[in-house]
């Protein structure tokens, strides 16, 4: 008897759907994409149409003979990849490479589910569709936008700046924001401010209050001489509480998660990157394993979401869970709507993210997940519990103090009723608000001023970008989707566009400030914000059908293609940002920022008649400093070869142990692998070179072994070679591979 085949995107489904469904389906799947526009070439042609090439990827041949194999023996197949374009082209990829082996294509069906539960399953199998092309042509679109920019501009970068550099349509924009907040710090100047408080005393009790008004004006002190001129006046005046207002203040519960909510609350409250909050999050939507370490367990909806919206049945779970636990006044009157934020419809069909089961509280999962997916579990359990309850209240009070022209202002927040916040927790700034007011005062007491304190302030500069704060930008501008936002992030600190410090907030690289200079100059249209933002749009209309894929195509292709011609034609050598520096050697030129195989320099630009150049760095204010080149440190270690010390030297590459009796001797230390050379057992050895590190043969050229990624000391499954090789591509998935090419196993995990 034939089984029914369903094709799932991600491996880590397979086990969790399978429990759901019996011995008559087949479970397998593509692995994430299997076509893409070809590696080596445009792949995108305009004539009377616009001609897109696709290719099966380098890797995937088996994936795609595996599937056609089930699909030619299977009674009925089913496509289920993710609810989201990427998932739809990928359907669609696979449907035309099985359409090749199935005679009756009336057996392929498209079906979608936002969370990997036994009725979800059941239900989508009972509403069988076709691949969707608007949402086909939407993701078409993104990646021909995304070809053509990063095909075209990439090329013309190597040529201006430094080869291996490349552009991105919404990368460089994202990059455009850090710059630009980057520009408004360094010529952010400081202006110096006073504030001034006083210590009020009403009976036995004291509270602070701070100075607001002098002569019904608000106060403006810009200088300590101002501030003690206002201090010794305050000092004489008699005050009393002039007005006391009281008031009641609401505070409601936030929506639950969408994407990129949920990427800044776990930033924010748990210091998870964009790009770790995602890795597990997927991992929770597949499953993972809970009692029974057999079985997986899905745990959240589908985690890439614009959509506000919440199921019946998920209302009625909360609904039942907070009635339930808490007392009745926790419990609203009516389910809790939240409107959709997003500027596209294009995810509507989608819930927001939350726990797929209720019951399965965070004590729960903390006994079985892992630390970090019990972290974020939680994290999303209690927003989408706290967005069903009702409301905090605090009693809210303001003070007034009046003493002859000066005015003193405090106000104190009391929680009355916690309410969500019982689940959810306070907010810093609702801890910041709790200043404790004697309850007994009354207006026209007279207070006793018991001290005055001035203390000096300075405005200060925009603060940086964050992970959390540039997702919340991108969000508020329309630029990228949930399904980009990690993908972005990650690209611009690969490409070294950018850095994060210890508090994880960027600062652009001099690499990442020439790279955008450049491109704003040249090439406005694909680095201005509202252009990215409306294009977003567009290609929302095209998934909803409401635009034609090739008129968003044709139009954007003729502004690119004059400017490109432009921006490609203009003389001049590479691009060299000058500086106010003069040449310390010649005295008769500033030095020039240039950019070489390993990374920014100072140069003169009088070369070849004067060959001066240093490392340099910018302070927080961006003034350049020279630094002094690094002497080679001498170290007690000998040289095995030749016995000599060892010393530490600054290579090109960056730091390096090496002989110093070089260049007689040769010897440099390397790091070793934890397995021999799998073609002539020799050493593997780390080497360095201008994209990175990799691994090869200590006995190169006559061996010439190497792997790009971590060696594995785990034999191939497919071939059984002593070695594999891992990576961990963009959404934080880790792929395992063959080191021999032509062997072609690859997993992902």
């Amino acid at each position: 008897m034939k089984k029914k085949l369903l094709i799932v995107e991600s491996p880590a489904k397979i086990k969790t759907i399978s429990k759901f469904l019996g011995n008559d389906f087949k479970i397998m799947s593509t692995m994430g994409h299997i076509k893409d526009l070809p590696p080596k070439k445009l792949g995108v042609t305009i004539n009377g149409t616009i001609e897109i090439e696709y290719d099966v990827l380098e890797g995937k041949e088996d994936t795609v003979a595996n599937l056609s194999k089930a699909a030619s023996q299977a009674s009925e197949i089913y496509l289920a990849p993710d609810p989201d374009r990427e998932g739809e082209i990928i359907a669609w990829h696979t449907e035309q490479e099985l359409e090749k082996v199935v005679k009756d294509k009336n057996k392929i069906h498209r079906i979608t589910f936002n969370e990997i539960t036994k009725p979800a399953v059941l239900e989508a199998l009972k509403h069988l569709s076709h691949v969707n092309q608007d949402q086909v042509a939407a993701q078409q679109a993104r990646r021909v936008l995304d070809r053509w920019v990063g095909y075209e501009v990439s090329p013309v970068l190597w040529k201006k700046i430094s080869p291996g550099l490349s552009a991105g349509r919404v990368q460089s924009v994202a990059l455009r924001l850090i710059c630009e907040r980057e520009e408004a710090i360094r010529n952010f100047k400081p202006e110096e401010y006073w504030s001034i408080k006083g210590l009020f005393a009403h009976n036995k009790d004291t509270f602070e209050a701070e100075l607001s008004h002098i002569s019904n004006k608000k106060i403006d002190i810009k200088n300590k001489k101002k501030a003690d001129e206002v201090v010794k006046k305050v000092k004489e005046a008699s005050f009393a509480i002039d007005k006391i207002t009281d008031k009641k203040r609401i505070k409601n519960p936030h929506a639950p998660f969408m994407t990129s909510t949920l990427q800044q609350a776990a930033f924010n409250r748990l210091g998870f990157a964009v790009k770790r909050t995602m890795t597990i999050a997927q991992k929770l939507y597949e499953g993972m394993p809970l009692q029974d370490k057999s079985t997986p367990v899905a745990l959240i909806t589908y985690m890439r979401t614009d959509s506000l919206r919440l199921s019946d049945t998920a209302l009625k779970q909360a609904r039942t869970y907070i009635g339930n636990n808490f007392s009745k006044k926790y419990l609203p009157s009516k389910s809790r709507v939240y409107g959709k934020k997003s500027k596209g419809k294009a995810q509507d069909a989608h819930e927001a993210i939350r726990p797929i089961d209720v019951s399965i509280t965070p004590e729960m999962a903390k006994k079985y997940l892992p630390a970090d997916a019990a972290k974020l579990y939680e994290l999303i359990w209690r927003r989408f519990v706290a967005s069903q309850m009702n409301s905090a209240e605090y009693a809210q009070r303001q003070v007034i103090i009046k003493g002859g022209v000066y005015t003193f202002k405090v106000t104190g927040s009391t929680l009355l009723f916690d309410g969500f916040l019982t689940v959810y927790g306070e907010s810093e700034s609702d801890k910041d608000q709790k200043v404790a007011i004697p309850e007994d005062i009354k207006e026209k007491d007279p207070l006793e001023l018991k001290k005055v304190t001035p203390k000096q302030h300075f405005t200060q500069p925009p603060a940086k970008y964050s992970e959390a704060s540039l997702v919340k930008e991108m969000e508020k501008e329309g630029i990228g989707r949930p399904s980009t936002y990690a993908a972005i992030l990650n690209t611009i600190q690969a490409r070294s566009y950018v850095t994060a410090d210890k508090k994880k907030r960027f600062t652009p690289t001099e690499l990442g400030m020439t790279v955008t200079k450049l491109l704003v100059d040249n090439l406005p249209d694909i680095m201005d914000v509202k252009f990215t933002a409306n294009m977003e749009e567009d290609l929302d209309k095209i998934a909803n059908g409401d635009m034609k894929r090739d008129a968003l195509l044709r139009e954007f292709y003729k502004k690119f293609k004059k400017d490109l011609k432009e921006f490609k034609g203009k003389e001049g050598g590479k691009v060299a940002e000058p500086t106010n520096i003069k040449c310390p050697e010649c005295k008769k030129h500033n030095l020039v920022i240039r950019f070489g195989k390993s990374g920014e320099f100072l140069g003169c630009p009088g070369y070849p008649e004067c060959s001066f150049t240093s490392n340099f760095e910018r302070d927080e204010e961006g003034t350049i400093k020279l630094i002094k080149m690094q002497e080679p440190e001498l170290l007690k270690e000998k040289c095995p070869e030749c016995k000599k010390p060892l010393r530490r030297v600054i290579g090109k590459f960056g730091p390096f142990v090496a002989c110093s009796g070089y260049p007689e001797c040769k010897y440099i230390q390397r790091k070793k692998a934890p397995v021999p050379c799998p073609e002539c057992g020799s050493d593997i050895v780390e080497r360095k070179w201008r994209g990175g590190t990799f691994w090869g043969c200590s006995s190169y050229p006559k061996c010439k072994f190497a792997a790009f990624g971590d060696i594995e000391k785990k034999a191939c499954p497919k071939c059984k070679a002593p070695i594999t090789v891992s990576k961990t591509d963009k959404s934080g998935k880790k792929i395992y591979t063959c080191y021999k090419k032509e062997c072609g196993y690859k997993e992902e995990k």
